[in-house]
């Protein structure tokens, strides 16, 4: 099998790029080891910045987004007993849009189905190869049946866990990680959201989280121990620790649970020879800023640019360019994601002196025009620099 760019991974990154090349004329092939049942129904954040938006509309893949999804002009700090709301289209003149992962996955598989191009799901044993010369290659299996895809570029869209990274030396690659000791426990609830916007909320117990999925479904978050097992968190507790740390919530049957690890991580360089890599492959953040999504959509816009100039100039500079480029902005979506987790989050049962610092740190942004201006403009999402 024979394609201009091997794409590992169906996830956003690699759907969105295969889409902007075949916008492009560029062929490519996606390998995904899930099912697309798995994928399609794999619940995930869903706020996507202003420039997500535009980025998703731009491309043909707006359509059901802007029909479906829920546009927020502000967000509510809550903490010491009172509540703040930041207005963040007063501030910067953008919204985000709350439309789950999962539905923009549904729209990029159908369009990608529609283009007639290949699109393999359950494939396994996928492994790189030349990657740093100008002719690389996967190997895998599909449907039983060992197969090799040859081609002039891979782009590792395939997770944190998936081979793309693994495949780059050891003596290229670094890793800079910060694991923080605790976890989200997150419900999905068939309840009237509490508000139509975001709740962020500090309390002596711990962090806590209300969003939404539609006008019908919760989205709710509260702050557990890393090591905590989901079956010690019954509803009752649940509902009551929500209760406790946002005030009242509307409760209803729950319909999903699980617990997220929080960690930051980045890998550098994101570029190895012909493969680039592109989202979780090379960086995770803490949901607290609600960036994973949002991050990879950027880093997808630089490669698709960079790859369309290769492919029709023969200029490599735009490639060159690209790990540089990415990581600029992602480590400044780090930096937004690190300060808004260390704010709202209870780091230690034992420290009454961070939890003042904590509450004197929420009660300056809430006061301060140019502090509420800052966290606006990341939170919508930092300008694209390509």
């Amino acid at each position: 099998m024979r394609t201009q760019v091997g794409i590992i991974g169906a996830g956003p990154a690699g759907l969105l790029l295969a889409h902007l090349l075949h916008r492009a004329g560029i062929d490519s092939v996606i390998l995904e080891r899930q099912s697309r049942v798995h994928i399609e129904s794999r619940i995930r954040a869903g706020l996507l910045e202003q420039g997500s938006v535009d980025t998703l509309t731009e491309a043909g893949l707006g359509e059901r987004l802007h029909r479906e999804g829920l546009k927020h002009d502000g967000l509510e700090l809550r903490f010491a007993g009172g509540n703040q709301r930041i207005d963040l289209f007063g501030l910067t003149g953008k919204r985000v849009t709350i439309y789950g992962q999962q539905e923009s996955v549904k729209d990029m598989v159908a369009a990608r189905l529609d283009s007639g191009r290949p699109l393999l799901f359950e494939v396994s044993d996928v492994a790189l190869h030349d990657i740093a010369g100008e002719a690389p290659r996967i190997t895998f299996t599909h449907e039983g049946r060992a197969q090799e895809l040859r081609c002039d570029v891979v782009a590792g869209c395939d997770g944190f866990h998936g081979p793309s990274r693994a495949a780059m030396p050891p003596e290229v690659l670094r890793v800079y990680e910060r694991v923080y000791p605790f976890a989200w426990l997150g419900i999905l609830a068939e309840a009237k959201p509490i508000s139509h916007e975001l709740i962020y909320a500090r309390h002596e117990d711990g962090f806590a989280l209300a969003t939404m999925r539609s006008e019908r479904l919760s989205r709710l978050y509260v702050q557990c121990a890393p090591e905590e097992d989901v079956a010690n968190w019954p509803d009752d507790r649940i509902w009551e620790a929500l209760h406790t740390r946002l005030g009242r919530v509307n409760e209803g049957p729950v319909i999903q649970k699980g617990i997220t690890a929080m960690r930051s991580f980045v890998a550098e360089p994101m570029r190895h020879g012909r493969l680039f890599l592109a989202g979780d492959a090379a960086h995770i953040v803490p949901p607290t800023g609600a960036k994973g999504m949002n991050l990879a959509v950027a880093d997808v816009r630089v490669l698709a640019r960079a790859l369309t100039i290769f492919f029709r100039e023969g200029d490599e500079r735009l490639m060159d360019g690209y790990s540089a480029t990415c990581l600029s902005r992602i480590w400044k979506v780090q930096r937004f994601s690190w300060w808004m987790t260390a704010m709202l989050h209870r780091f230690s049962e034992d420290d009454p002196f961070e939890h003042r610092v904590q509450t004197a740190e929420l009660d300056y942004v809430c006061g301060s025009e140019a502090a509420r201006r800052t966290l606006a403009e990341q939170y919508v999402g930092l300008p694209f620099d390509e």
